[in-house]
């Protein structure tokens, strides 16, 4: 009973963060330009452990019932992701200014991370998918069996940040090339307007 709440936890919470969005998107772009890739996975990893933890103990039902708290949620992901989506739109207009590797113009240590982070906690959709629906489907595991979810839904957070970080490494060949970069901008500008338009509706 304990083994099928485990991965009843892994399927559910793989399948929610495998999911194209923010936080991948960006984590892919660091992964590929190989800047603090180690660093952004361990932020990535960190933040949903958090989140997933809090969301089985009960917080899940508390942010549910603060809907205020909810709404300023939602603006400030909105602009982030506008802004961030605008700064990749502009970017892609300059594909031949940012190579796979490269040493010029390579970002600060806590620049990347305070985006790293922001991706991670200023998109509502992760506390709908962690905190929200692992924790209401967690909580309804019985005794124990609630953690073995948790630790599923944590264990598929851990493959697939650690995957996606250090597995984008093959695609540099591809990224060789500048217009691979810049497809990769619009596409990236796409998905955090996307994302910031699906909030409101």
């Amino acid at each position: 009973m304990l083994a099928a709440a485990f991965f009843k936890g892994m399927g559910l919470g793989g399948s929610l963060i495998v999911a194209i969005g923010s936080q991948n998107a960006y984590l892919l772009r660091q992964a590929l330009k190989r800047e603090f890739v180690l660093s952004c996975v361990a932020i990535c990893v960190l933040c949903d452990v958090v989140l997933i933890g809090a969301g089985v103990a009960g917080m899940g039902a508390l942010i549910t019932e603060a809907p205020a708290l909810l709404l300023l949620i939602k603006i400030a992901g909105a602009a982030f992701l506008g802004w961030y989506g605008w700064r990749a739109a502009r970017s892609a207009l300059q594909p031949g200014s940012m190579q796979a590797g490269a040493e010029t113009g390579a970002a600060d240590r806590r620049t990347v991370l305070a985006a790293m982070l922001a991706f991670s906690l200023l998109n509502p959709h992760v506390y709908l998918d962690t905190v929200v629906l692992l924790g209401s489907i967690g909580g309804q595991q019985t005794g124990m069996g609630r953690w073995y979810f948790a630790a599923g839904a944590m264990l598929a957070s851990l493959l697939w940040f650690s995957s996606l970080g250090f597995g984008a490494r093959y695609l540099t060949p591809v990224f060789a090339r500048p217009r691979a970069w810049q497809v990769l901008d619009v596409v990236i500008a796409l998905v955090m307007w996307s994302l910031a338009i699906s909030l409101f509706l």
